[in-house]
């Protein structure tokens, strides 16, 4: 027999958002340790390359949707039950990802822009996309491709520890405190509630 509690749930756009830009981060992740690690050909790595900055353009577009929708919906609150000192570092940890879904992107965005090789991106190898006018700005451009180089590298390890962190603190909320906080982001789990105000973590 049922509680007959029910989960607060996010907007189904927010859940399409979320597991979109999840999936991306993913195949992101996979194909980084793929170029840097396996050993390409020159044109297999090319090839790569141009899907990575597709994939991280549209990471980047989804994070800003993400973003934007939530100025207009906001997100279910914290269980009840959910310390104050928990709810603090679980918005670090949501606040922090959004900073490396948007930084990581335009990082490697500048890369790209500065690169003394000019390569075009094509996203999808339908849409040309253009390079961000960096190099006229700085007064040594492969000094500051390289500091992007490193910036974007160490970002996309903490991306995915941070990320390891997010599954973790998720399956133990779902397995050990048996709260709703993954059933809420689930596909397919009914309507959602209304948003309601933004609870004091005090």
């Amino acid at each position: 027999m049922g509680t007959g509690v029910s989960v607060r749930r996010y907007s189904a756009v927010a859940i399409l958002l979320h597991w979109a830009s999840a999936l991306g981060v993913l195949v992101l992740i996979g194909m980084g340790l793929t170029m840097t690690h396996a050993g390409l050909t020159p044109m297999r790595q090319f090839q790569l390359y141009q899907w990575h900055k597709s994939v991280g353009i549209t990471v980047l577009a989804l994070t800003l949707l993400r973003l934007a929708w939530r100025l207009f919906r906001r997100p279910p609150p914290f269980p009840p039950g959910m310390r104050a000192h928990e709810r603090r570092a679980a918005g670090a940890a949501h606040g922090l990802l959004y900073l490396l879904l948007v930084g990581l992107p335009l990082t490697g965005w500048a890369v790209v822009s500065l690169s003394p090789f000019n390569i075009p991106t094509v996203l999808y190898g339908l849409v040309p996309w253009p390079h961000l006018p960096l190099a006229p700005l700085l007064p040594d451009a492969a000094a500051a491709e390289g500091v992007l180089k490193l910036v974007h590298a160490c970002g996309a390890w903490l991306l995915t520890a941070l990320l390891g962190l997010h599954v973790a603190a998720a399956l133990r909320h779902h397995l050990f405190l048996r709260d709703d906080v993954l059933r809420r982001m689930l596909p397919g789990g009914g309507a959602s509630t209304p948003p309601e105000p933004v609870e004091s973590t005090r």
